[in-house]
């Protein structure tokens, strides 16, 4: 669909005849006068005057109207190009059905404790959160799902979008302390509400992982919880965790015990079951085939359709025409070719 940027622009079009309106007479005036100051040059040597300096005759009336054509021609495309022409380019995006999913990931300092084993080397909480948060991301086809973290404070890493692999790209690069070393648990559950509540009811699941510990903040994870449940939002907890007194984590390149990096599945169990949710554990194999089956129990919301129309410039096609018209009136005054010649003396 053809468009103007700046229609109004168009009504410099008119400035031409406005100028001729108001001053009709003052170009046919100094025509008149400089007929009527018109002398005759007397010299003995005429021939070389008019061989060393070229004398310029006016053009015939059809160089003039070519001319005037020119100049014309020359201020509509400077007007066309300042309308600013584009065209209209129609762009859908449908979104299907699916659920709406926001992961709050705990990305504290106890991320790093080194109290998990695979294949007989110890990984990291942060690890296995990504392990397992990565197969839930690669199988939620069609769903919406955003990405928030926390630490001693909330941030949204992705808002609820289709593209899960930028979603888990952006997972992936989430190491322990980026959110500062506490845990506002609490905090991240508020946010993730936040984002939740504007989508359609009945498909608003929010996915906490985290070791249950929350050291900072200013909502409490249970107040969160009632807020989430009045919502209308489901929590499905996962705890990363062990429950041994004494925790390993690596701190200043050195591998340290320390007995504060504790476990509390008390509170994820609570928040769960305020919001008609569950609590799984992250070494539970079954634990996410589990959250599967309860998510898709829920009523998907519905599809959605988008337009939009992405403009494409045209500007440039009337600037071009508009600078040859001005490259021919600089080549053809006055309907004669523009030839530089350089008298010589005698």
């Amino acid at each position: 669909m053809f468009d103007f940027h700046w229609p109004w622009m168009g009504l410099l079009l008119l400035l031409p005849l406005l100028a001729r309106w108001l001053w009709p007479r003052s170009s046919e005036e100094a025509r008149q006068q400089s007929e009527g100051q018109r002398t005759v040059l007397l010299h003995p040597s005429l021939d070389y005057l008019s061989t060393a300096y070229k004398v310029r005759h006016p053009g015939t009336p059809l160089s003039s109207r070519i001319q005037h054509a020119l100049m014309a021609l020359l201020w509509l495309s400077l007007v066309l190009a300042l309308m600013r022409p584009q065209w209209l380019e129609n762009h859908t995006e449908v979104k299907t059905e699916g659920y709406d999913l926001m992961l709050a990931v705990d990305a504290s300092h106890s991320m790093d404790a080194l109290d998990f084993s695979v294949d007989g080397r110890q990984v990291s909480r942060m690890a296995v959160i990504k392990g397992v948060m990565g197969r839930f991301i690669s199988s939620r086809k069609g769903d919406r799902i955003g990405l928030t973290i926390f630490g001693n404070h909330a941030y949204v890493l992705s808002p609820m979008t289709l593209d899960r692999d930028a979603v888990r790209q952006l997972l992936d690069g989430v190491v322990p302390s980026i959110a500062g070393e506490g845990t506002a648990m609490g905090d991240g559950i508020a946010l993730g509400i936040k984002k939740l509540r504007d989508r359609p009811e009945g498909s608003r699941v929010l996915v906490l992982i985290a070791d249950g510990e929350s050291t900072s903040g200013v909502i409490p994870p249970l107040e969160a919880a009632r807020l989430a449940a009045y919502e209308g939002v489901r929590i499905y907890c996962i705890g990363v965790g062990s429950t041994q007194e004494q925790v390993p984590i690596v701190e200043n390149n050195q591998l340290t015990y320390r007995d504060d990096l504790g476990f509390d599945e008390e509170i994820m169990r609570q928040i769960a079951e305020a919001t008609g949710g569950a609590y799984f554990r992250a070494t539970n194999t079954n634990a996410l085939e589990e959250i599967y089956r309860r998510i898709d129990e829920l009523e998907k919301s519905e599809a959605e359709a988008r337009s939009v129309f992405i403009p494409r410039p045209l500007y440039r096609w009337p600037l071009s025409v508009a600078l040859l018209c001005l490259l021919a009136l600089g080549l053809f005054p006055e309907g004669q070719m523009r030839v530089l010649s350089r008298g010589s003396h005698a």
